[in-house]
C-alpha cells in the first residue's frame, strides 16, 4: 500500500464545512452516452439515459435531480450514440439553471478536441472535457452513471470522501453475493476501504461481517480534482488501457495503493422504505418493465411524491386527463395505474398501468399490467396484458397483445419473462420516433 503518500490536502475546515459551501466547490459529470442494446428496440433511435421512465420522466432526470437537490449546480452531460432526443430533452427540461451565478447544466457531445477519437470509454469521457473542468477549477469531481434509478443525496457521499481523506471514493450498493457477478465488486477492510475490485467476478468477495452480501458499484465516484487529472492523463497514454474507470483506472490506483473507499448508498439514499434503499438498473426489457410496475403499487418503494426531493423533469402543457362514459361494459376508468396529462379513456379500462401523456385509450378497450409511452392511441377492443408500447403506436382495433404468446413473437418482440414490446414499424407504422 502506498502508506507514505501525503494525504490528500484537504483542510480540517473543510471536513466541518457546510454541505452547501462543500457543493459549491464540486462539478458533475454525468456519463449518458450507452447504448443500452439489452433494451431491444426502446433504444433503436435513443440512448438508454433518454428512455421514458414512471409515468412523465426519462432515466436521466434521477441523475439531474439528485444533482440539483443536493445542491450541485455546476453539471457537464456527456453524450455519444443517438443522442438526439436526450439533448432536446436536456435543453428544454434543465435550462432554468443561472450562468450568472455560475450554474449550468452543459451537453457534452464528442467533439474529438484531443483526438479524432469518439469516447472510448468512461475514463476517456472525462479525460476528453477536461478542459471544462479545469475551466471551472473544481476541487472535487462528481462522476455519474445516467442510467440508473435511484434518489441520492450526493451531499454525504462528498462529505464521507472529504472525511476520509480518500482520494476516490466510489458509491456502492449493497447486494445478494449470487448476483453480484452482474456488477463490479468492491473487496473491503472493516473501515470500508476498498483492498480489490474486480469487474463480474465468478467469486463476489463478501462484505466484512455480512456473509451473503456482496458491495456493487454504482458508476458514481467521487476524485479529488487535482488527482483526477493526474490518473486520467496517465491513463490516455497506457495504449493497453480501455480507458474505463472500472476496468483501468480504479485497479490502477489500487495497485498503488492510493486510499480509495466505498460509500455504502444506504449512507445517503433518500426515502429509504423500511430501511431498503431503492436502486434500480433498468437495462433489460423486464427490469424496465418490473421497476415501472412496481410503480403502481400502494406504497412503492420509490417515492415520487416526496415535495422535500422531487425529480425533475421537462413537461408539456397539457389538459388534465379525462375518463368518459359510465355505461355498464363501456366505463372509463383506471385502477392502481398511473395516467399523464392529455390521456382520454374513452369508455376503456386500465388496470395497474403506467400511461405517459397524450394516450388516447378508445371504448371497451382493456390495458392490464403495461407500460405505455406518449402519443400512443389503443383502438377500440383492444387487449394490452404484460406489454411495453413504444411513443407513437397506432393499434388498430381488436388487436390483442399479452393473449397468445406464440403469435406475438411472430410480429413482436416477447422477452423470455413474457413481456411484450411493440413499436410502430411492427404494425406498419412510420419508422422515426419524434421524441
Amino acid at each position: 500500500m502506498n502508506e507514505n503518500r501525503p494525504l490528500p490536502t484537504i483542510s480540517l475546515q473543510d471536513r466541518q464545512m457546510q454541505p452547501h459551501m462543500l457543493v459549491r466547490r464540486s462539478i458533475a459529470l454525468v456519463l449518458a452516452g450507452g447504448r443500452g442494446s439489452r433494451l431491444k428496440q426502446l433504444t433503436d433511435k435513443r440512448a438508454k439515459p433518454a428512455v421514458y421512465f414512471g409515468g412523465k420522466f426519462r432515466i436521466i432526470d434521477f441523475a439531474l435531480s439528485n444533482c440539483v437537490n443536493s445542491g450541485i449546480r455546476r453539471i457537464g452531460v456527456c453524450t455519444q450514440y443517438k443522442a438526439q432526443s436526450l439533448i432536446r430533452h436536456v435543453q428544454r427540461g434543465w435550462s432554468f439553471l443561472d450562468g450568472r451565478f455560475h450554474e449550468f447544466v452543459e451537453l457534452l457531445p464528442a467533439q474529438q478536441n484531443i483526438s479524432s477519437d469518439w469516447y472510448k470509454g468512461t475514463a476517456d469521457a472525462v479525460y476528453q472535457n477536461l478542459s471544462l473542468l479545469r475551466e471551472h477549477a473544481p476541487e472535487l469531481v462528481l462522476v455519474l452513471a445516467a442510467d440508473h434509478v435511484y434518489k441520492m443525496d450526493y451531499n454525504r457521499l462528498l462529505h464521507d470522501h472529504v472525511a476520509r481523506y480518500s482520494d476516490i471514493t466510489v458509491g456502492c450498493v449493497e447486494v445478494p453475493v449470487e448476483e453480484a457477478s452482474a456488477f463490479g465488486v468492491m473487496a473491503v477492510d472493516e473501515e470500508m476501504r476498498v483492498t480489490a475490485f474486480h469487474e463480474k467476478p465468478e467469486h463476489p468477495a463478501c462484505i466484512p461481517g455480512r456473509p451473503g452480501t456482496a458491495l456493487a458499484s454504482m458508476g458514481i465516484y467521487v476524485f479529488n480534482a487535482e488527482f483526477l487529472y493526474e490518473q486520467l492523463t496517465r491513463d490516455s497514454m497506457d495504449h493497453r488501457s480501455s480507458h474505463d474507470f472500472g476496468k483501468d483506472v480504479i485497479p490502477h490506483i489500487l495497485e498503488r495503493g492510493y486510499r480509495v473507499h466505498a460509500h455504502r448508498f444506504s449512507d445517503s439514499c433518500v426515502n429509504m422504505n423500511d430501511g431498503r434503499p431503492y436502486w434500480r438498473d433498468v437495462g433489460t426489457l423486464d427490469a424496465y418493465w418490473e421497476a415501472n410496475m412496481e410503480l403502481t403499487r400502494v406504497t412503492p418503494d420509490l417515492n415520487l411524491y416526496d415535495r422535500n426531493w422531487p425529480i425533475w423533469t421537462y413537461q408539456e402543457q397539457l389538459p388534465p386527463a379525462k375518463f368518459v362514459f359510465d355505461d355498464e361494459g363501456r366505463r372509463g376508468a383506471a385502477i392502481d395505474s398511473l395516467v399523464s396529462g392529455g390521456c382520454i379513456m374513452s369508455g376503456s379500462t386500465v388496470k395497474r398501468s403506467l400511461l405517459f401523456s397524450n394516450v388516447y385509450v378508445h371504448s371497451y378497450a382493456h390495458v392490464e399490467d403495461s407500460v405505455v409511452l406518449p402519443d400512443v392511441e389503443i383502438g377500440r377492443n383492444v387487449v394490452l396484458k404484460r406489454a411495453i408500447i413504444e411513443r407513437g403506436c397506432r393499434l388498430p382495433d381488436g388487436l390483442q397483445v399479452g393473449v397468445n404468446p406464440e403469435q406475438d413473437r411472430e410480429r413482436f418482440e416477447v422477452t423470455s419473462n413474457g413481456i411484450t414490446l411493440v413499436v410502430p414499424e411492427m404494425l406498419g407504422g412510420p419508422s422515426v420516433v419524434t421524441d
